[in-house]
């Protein structure tokens, strides 16, 4: 498939009387542009925008998981306890796209009435069509010869969609368009029950796709409605290796009896004030301008704005779409590099094409696809106050039935931006794990997660959530969870030991500068003489980030 099936990204706004679906679409950059192909089901005839990708980047990035550890130390005979520093990183996957290609080949036999044309439309990269079938033969027929790529195995899967009463909005890529020109898109239709269909998605899903969800809206937190809720069982969460096995739990956890795949978790739940506005819209940014230059000043002018910064050949694109742009409109010559060229226009004045910068239509696009959709965001994050991010995998023999969202405003608030465990070393004995849940899991002095037995639990809680009330549960596994731990047997392995520095010297004033005390490994450190500790317990700081320092999503 030419869309990316490695994951999904879409953001739902949540008014009375409609729904906008934002969608991130993700593709192979190497695919040929005239074989991108997209269909989206929908109950009704949808308005079409361009999305800003900016908005994408700032609200993953606003809400990701950042799971780390302090440690702490008993104190021992010397003084004030030796605080920890802290370790982070950010949990799950991280890729995006949006909903499934459509696709298929025409069929054989009497001559089918063909779809009726419902909509004609072209948005930003993309020319749209949506239409209606009465069969999906007679769909794929059409979307066939109108140049859609298609693959057979979606037929029977779209006519499931006709069966339920439902209209398809099909894109492909504007003639002269190419695939880093693709951006996000946002459909407004009637009704405010967010669905993804998520039953075309397995045509080209690969085995435990990420699939984001995120719900802006003002009533309170967003849950699924015919699919489970899972809170994961963080005893199963590798904590000296800093989460690393993150999307390994979550998906062990969805998967599990009652949910069978069918199921999301909670990553953030909260204000919407969480997510910057930066890079979003800018008042500098003016598209008039390109509609009066000359293509030699096209870069200046976007540098002027604050979209493009060029030094050395090497050019920084401060809005994701504006190199993609640049390149349909000011195409990099064979042979010269594109921080060489767009550094210095004036340099290569005599090779640029002239005939494909169109002043009036490059000045459209900056104001379509860079300018309007950075102003809506805006006002979607000054509009919205809360801000719900839901995350699951699936692979594609769970893709059976499309997950529905509702808003809940009972339901606490979850931020997951700072998920700290403790690590607590004694003055005597193995250290030990006190977690964000409550459990106590014995440690060892090799910093490694204990081998759990087969019987512990993936999810601790797995429920269904009402449009108003708390969860119902389905199973809870806490007690078996604390049962488990109470029976595990862990090697605490050998401490080390090291001289202390012992040498009590003092400086010109008489102070003692040093004391003994524990290190980072439980042996020796030293206190200055204002007590603040010299060695302290950082266990992995700086491979894997600091704290509130996070992975993009």
């Amino acid at each position: 498939m030419p869309v990316d099936q490695s994951g999904e990204t879409i953001v739902f706004v949540l008014a009375d009387d409609h729904t906008e679906a934002h969608i991130q679409i993700q593709y192979d950059p190497d695919t040929d542009a005239e074989k991108f192909g997209w269909i989206v089901p929908m109950t009704d005839i949808p308005e079409f925008e361009v999305a800003s990708q900016q908005f994408f980047i700032n609200l993953l990035n606003g809400t990701v998981p950042a799971y780390g550890f302090t440690n702490q130390f008993e104190s021992c005979g010397y003084g004030d306890d030796y605080g920890g520093e802290t370790c982070s990183t950010s949990g799950g996957g991280s890729s995006d796209s949006g909903f499934e290609t459509g696709t298929g080949t025409g069929g054989s036999g009497d001559i089918p009435k063909p779809p009726e044309i419902l909509l004609r439309d072209t948005v930003g990269a993309f020319d749209v069509v949506v239409l209606k079938g009465e069969s999906a033969e007679v769909v794929m027929t059409w979307l066939g010869e109108a140049g859609y790529y298609q693959d057979p195995a979606a037929e029977p899967i779209l006519q499931e969609y006709i069966d339920d009463g439902y209209i398809f909005a099909a894109f492909k890529l504007t003639q002269g368009v190419g695939v880093d020109e693709i951006h996000p898109v946002s459909l407004r239709y009637p009704g405010n029950e967010p669905c993804v269909p998520i039953k075309l998605t397995r045509i080209a899903a690969q085995d435990n796709m990420d699939i984001r969800t995120l719900f802006l809206g003002a009533k309170g937190r967003v849950a699924p409605t015919n699919y489970h809720h899972v809170i994961l069982n963080d005893v199963q969460l590798d904590w000296p290796a800093l989460v690393a096995n993150y999307k390994e739990v979550v998906s062990l956890a969805v998967d599990s009896a009652p949910a069978e795949g069918h199921a999301f978790i909670t990553e953030f739940a909260g204000s919407s004030d969480i997510v910057t506005q930066d890079g979003l819209y800018s008042d500098k940014w003016d598209h008039s301008v390109f509609a009066e230059i000359k293509p030699v000043a096209v870069v200046d002018a976007l540098t002027t704005q604050g979209l493009v910064e060029c030094a050395q050949n090497i050019c920084t694109y401060n809005h994701p779409l504006i190199e993609g742009l640049l390149h349909q409109y000011v195409p990099v010559p064979e042979g010269i590099m594109d921080g060489e060229f767009y550094s210095c226009l004036e340099c290569y004045e005599d090779l640029i094409d002239t005939e494909a910068y169109v002043p009036i239509l490059f000045a459209e696009a900056i104001l379509e696809r860079v300018i309007e959709p950075g102003m809506h965001a805006v006002d979607l994050l000054e509009t919205w106050p809360y801000l719900t991010r839901l995350y699951t995998t699936m692979s594609p023999e769970e893709m059976t039935v499309d997950p529905i969202f509702h808003e809940n405003p009972d339901l606490p608030g979850v931020d997951n931006s700072q998920v700290l465990a403790t690590q607590w070393f004694p003055c005597s004995g193995a250290p030990s794990w006190n977690l964000p849940s409550g459990f106590t899991v014995p440690g060892n002095f090799q910093q490694q997660w204990p081998e759990l037995p087969p019987e512990m639990p993936w999810a601790q809680r797995i429920e269904m959530i009402p449009p108003v009330g708390a969860p119902q549960v389905a199973i809870d596994n806490t007690q078996l969870i604390y049962m488990l731990l109470g029976a595990l047997k862990v090697d605490p392995g050998v401490k080390e030991t090291r001289d202390c520095h012992d040498d009590s010297g003092s400086d010109s004033s008489g102070s003692e500068t040093t004391t003994g005390g524990l290190d980072d490994d439980g042996a020796c450190a030293c206190r200055n003489n204002d007590n603040s500790p010299v060695g302290a317990g950082l266990i992995a700081l700086g491979a894997l980030g600091f704290l509130r320092r996070r992975r993009r999503a």
